[in-house]
């Protein structure tokens, strides 16, 4: 059973149409992203679900509650935002123990959840220091902490590690999805970093122009995108027209418009291969090369159709630009669209 539910939603600003006719739900227990470039519609959808934002029409439920209209500080909705909203004038106890001050728990109560929760984002002994006297990261582990330690419903996180540097990204990632399995919590998570999505969440939503474009797991969405739009968003694709495809492969045009292949299904090699029924064999010369760690991207001419190539780095896969190289295409890799 679907523990939130968007039902027909719509929102404008103005004469902008944000939301459109957008329907979504939610099982409980799952920390789900929506996916999505600025201004697509994904943070004004948190924020209605907030009740920070009031939808134009439509409903929605929460654990079978219609909370459309409901008054923010009475839905139990939890909600981080990029800027980190720490009080200045507060130190780190304070902070976050805000929430259940004003919920009036005693005091023996707010020392332990405190603790606690201090202890889950790994900042103890920080009780008596200010925002000022904290990193980046420091603050954004404890505006978590103030969030998860009023044990709220659900959780939002509105891109909240967009201004963190990229390693240290990475830990908090790790932390909150951990965090969200031990207290067992509905989390949903606004970011347009397809990696940072496909690291954290057990469902994605990816959006466009305020619909849903596709729903799915990470590996659904990854190997299987069923628009042109996901395609081009979600793992850097390889797009091409069917003229284009039918001239590389010297087949007849494709049913489908479009045809896309990822990177790292082509198969690369300096010697000819041998080709079968179930791939097509093509050859190009190397017109680009770029280092991405541990992964090399080649660029490919065919008979001027550019294909990206991508290998894992090593000795035996280097290449040279200007060298002529032989491409293998897998059939069931090649995607209609």
């Amino acid at each position: 059973m679907s523990y939130i539910v968007f039902e027909n939603i719509e929102k404008y600003y103005g004469e902008n149409h944000v939301l459109k006719n957008t329907n979504l739900s939610i099982p409980q227990g799952e920390f789900v992203t929506l996916l999505g470039s600025s201004g697509c519609g994904k943070s004004t959808l948190l924020r209605c679900l907030a009740g920070l934002e009031v939808v134009t029409s439509g409903r929605i439920f929460l654990d079978g509650e219609d909370i459309t209209f409901l008054n923010p500080k009475d839905r139990n909705i939890g909600m981080i935002f990029q800027q980190y909203s720490l009080f200045p004038n507060m130190n780190v106890y304070n902070n976050i123990s805000f929430g259940l001050r004003m919920k009036k728990a005693k005091k023996d109560t707010i020392d332990d959840l405190v603790k606690n929760t201090l202890k889950m984002v790994n900042l103890q002994g920080y009780e008596k220091r200010y925002p000022y006297q904290l990193s980046g990261g420091e603050q954004q582990r404890v505006a978590l902490a103030r969030c998860i330690v009023t044990k709220p419903k659900v959780l939002l996180l509105d891109e909240p590690l967009s201004a963190i540097d990229a390693k240290l990204r990475k830990s908090l990632q790790s932390r909150i999805k951990e965090i969200h399995k031990e207290l067992n919590m509905t989390s949903i998570f606004v970011t347009h970093d397809q990696d940072e999505a496909m690291t954290m969440s057990d469902t994605i939503h990816i959006m466009k122009d305020g619909i849903i474009e596709q729903s799915g797991n990470p590996f659904e969405i990854y190997s299987n995108p069923k628009t042109i739009f996901t395609a081009a968003f979600v793992g850097n694709y390889n797009i091409l027209e069917s003229e284009q495809f039918s001239k590389l492969t010297s087949q007849e045009y494709s049913a489908h418009p479009r045809i896309v292949i990822r990177p790292e299904t082509i198969e690369i090699s300096p010697i000819e291969l041998e080709e079968s029924k179930e791939s097509y064999i093509i050859s190009g010369k190397i017109i680009d090369i770029l280092p991405q760690g541990n992964i090399i991207r080649y660029t490919v001419d065919i008979n001027s159709i550019s294909l990206k190539v991508d290998v894992l780095f090593n000795d035996l896969n280097l290449y040279i630009l200007g060298q002529r190289v032989y491409l293998k295409l897998k059939k069931n890799h090649c995607i209609g669209l």
